[in-house]
């Protein structure tokens, strides 16, 4: 896959944007060339080559075109930066989803500036690519063509020139007063606990405890996605506890720029993020007696 030059000159959304696409869409097509047929102790394997790869794409970009810039990756990369800013890259976010076709996946992006964070979602198997930078969130449709130029059957990454517009949609639907409002009664929860969890007593409690007062629940597989759903009102609200920064950052500040609340708990002898309307993050709060 031909990774884009980006000058230095670039926006921080197209920058963060143009390598999400690109960290999604090498990962997606790395699964498509090597999944079928191997056995299950080498999809293990695949599925980490394409989280690294999809990382270290996504790495290289940022050494381009934001060398002062710090960098925090789930696969390992890490690095302090001068700038005083630092990304943080989740390459594949819902890994048993890549890696079985059971639910949705995304490579996700955060800019930590000290103000308006910026961040990228993207979503391959809908090609939706949510953003946001200077408190306003954005969802456009990737359509095919320009983003797949240089595709591999190997998945690797050729450098070429280009601009991040070759890789952006048409127009970008804004996400204003899209967040679901009213109570949790009224609407559905994205959540997750690992089975691990379920048998600690004073977090299956309080986790239980929220749940029980939604409308109904969802467990998708993936902390941005779900968080991009909410933004996006699909998802009236979510929860998750112990969130690395990673699934946590990006989905957070679509969040925000579309006009939700997100906020931080401790209940249950662990620290739960919650996001939603204001209403539901309250009420949420108060149900885990923080």
């Amino acid at each position: 896959m031909r990774v884009l030059t980006l000058p230095p000159e670039t926006p921080d959304r197209l920058v963060a944007g143009s390598l999400a696409v690109q960290a999604g869409l090498l990962a997606a097509r790395m699964r498509a060339d090597r999944l079928i047929g191997e056995s299950k102790s080498n999809v293990a394997d695949i599925v980490t080559e394409a989280d690294r790869a999809a990382e270290a794409l996504v790495v290289g970009g940022l050494r381009q075109a934001r060398p002062a810039d710090g960098v925090l990756g789930e696969e390992g990369a890490a690095a302090e930066g001068t700038s005083g800013r630092r990304w943080i890259i989740d390459p594949v976010d819902g890994t048993y989803n890549f890696l079985s076709g059971a639910g949705p996946w995304c490579s996700a992006l955060a800019l930590e500036t000290g103000g308006e964070p910026v961040s990228a979602v993207f979503v391959p198997g809908t090609r939706e690519l949510f953003t946001a930078d200077d408190g306003v969130a954005r969802c456009e449709v990737i359509p095919e063509g320009p983003a797949e130029a240089g595709l591999t059957r190997g998945g690797s990454a050729e450098a070429s020139s280009g601009t991040p517009d070759a890789v952006r949609g048409g127009a970008a639907r804004v996400l204003e007063g899209t967040v679901a409002a009213g109570p949790l009664a009224q609407l559905s929860l994205a959540t997750y606990l690992h089975p691990t969890w379920m048998r600690d007593e004073a977090v299956r409690a309080v986790w239980h405890e929220v749940a029980a007062s939604a409308a109904t629940v969802r467990m998708f597989g993936s902390g941005s996605v779900d968080l991009a759903y909410v933004a996006d009102g699909r998802i009236g609200a979510w929860m998750q506890h112990s969130v690395p920064e990673w699934d946590w950052q990006p989905g957070r500040a679509l969040v925000e720029a579309a006009g939700g609340v997100t906020a931080q708990a401790a209940a249950g002898g662990v620290v739960w993020s919650l996001a939603g309307g204001r209403q539901a993050v309250e009420e949420m709060t108060r149900l885990l007696g923080a």
